[in-house]
């Protein structure tokens, strides 16, 4: 019987979402009453990438050492010192996930420049996805022809004056995000173009076209805003498709490219609180330094996954060669290797 290269589980959970969010669309549109069909490619590309991102999402949970980290996360999370830890989660997400804090000890001007493009990127999908989902339709106001509306989910939610600061800074608001995503992506392609030691070890697919990716939709996206008010409209057609293409592109790149970090990076704080927790419990000893190396719980669930995979790391004295520090381990093997020369008579051979 041939392996199955795809996995049910996944393909089961990604299918069942999927189908969810168009449930979603239809109904949070008014049964697409407030859905843009010039939209409708932009709604597949989405619809996919989802998909992907799900299936991708699932698997990835499924792997032994991914799966303890998340199971041993959401038990601490909702057990034991609940308000603490969501304190403790809270505190990460603003500080890695908001403002990507986590990079700073990298540069200064690297740090400025991966917070530009993770908040024109977040920014843009905040605007983006529920525009295309039709959640959010814009109307004139009823007798007037200077007072929009903005509903969502087909209901009011606020109103405002055409020549308003309001209307300039909402109607241009993926011109923002455009322009912090090209300053922040230029700078990286920068290093990435000039910086030996990048050049040597990038590849292509994986650290060039997701940069190249990025300054094309901002360039093409703000070319959309320049044809029809600085230039008449002037190859409008000809940006729209070509933004739409770059658009495409990308969402079919998240669930299979360098991007997906973008959906496990909040994983990181369950690890965070897994480390937190594990550290209260206990760190583990080395028995040939006398030193602590991890937490014992650390060293207990990654018995577990070598096992599930496959591998048994146990001494005959009952031990496990896990119970030793990087350092044990070094010099363990290097005792045995000493040992076996002098059994062979031969120091040096």
């Amino acid at each position: 019987m041939k392996n199955r290269t795809y996995n049910i589980k996944a393909l089961l959970i990604a299918t069942l979402l999927s189908v969810i969010m168009i449930v979603l669309v239809f109904y949070g549109s008014r049964e697409l009453q407030n859905f843009d069909a010039a939209l409708i490619t932009y709604l597949f590309g989405t619809v996919f990438a989802f998909f992907g991102i799900i299936y991708r999402y699932t698997v990835w949970l499924q792997r032994p050492p991914t799966w303890i980290y998340f199971k041993r996360g959401i038990c601490f999370l909702f057990t034991g010192k609940v308000f603490s830890h969501f304190w403790f989660a809270s505190k990460e997400t603003i500080e890695n996930i908001a403002f990507q804090k986590f990079i700073y000890p990298r540069g200064k001007y690297r740090w400025v420049a991966h917070f530009m493009i993770a908040v024109g990127c977040t920014s843009a999908f905040l605007i983006t996805i529920p525009l295309t989902f039709g959640w959010i339709h814009f109307t004139m106001a009823p007798n007037s022809i200077s007072v929009y509306e903005a509903h969502f989910f087909g209901f009011k939610v606020m109103d405002f004056e055409l020549d308003s600061i309001m209307a300039f800074l909402t109607f241009h608001a993926l011109n923002w995000s455009s322009y912090l995503v090209i300053f922040g992506s230029v700078y990286y392609l920068r290093r990435r173009l000039t910086n030996p030691g990048l050049i040597a070890t990038q590849s292509f697919e994986g650290d060039l076209l997701p940069l190249i990716l990025l300054i094309a939709i901002s360039v093409t996206g703000l070319g959309l805003t320049y044809s029809y008010q600085f230039m008449k409209g002037f190859a409008f057609d000809f940006l729209a498709v070509l933004h739409a293409v770059t658009v495409i592109m990308f969402l079919i790149w998240i669930p299979f490219g360098k991007f997906f970090h973008i959906i496990q990076r909040p994983a990181q704080i369950g690890a965070h609180i897994y480390n937190k927790e594990g550290r209260r419990k206990g760190m583990a000893v080395c028995p040939h330094t006398g030193e602590e190396f991890a937490t014992k719980l650390h060293i207990d669930d990654l018995k577990l996954v070598t096992k599930q995979l496959g591998f048994d790391f146990s001494m005959e004295d009952g031990g496990s060669h896990l119970d030793l520090s990087p350092e044990g381990k070094r010099s363990r093997l290097a005792q045995a290797h000493l040992r076996a020369r002098q059994a062979g008579g031969n120091l040096f051979g």
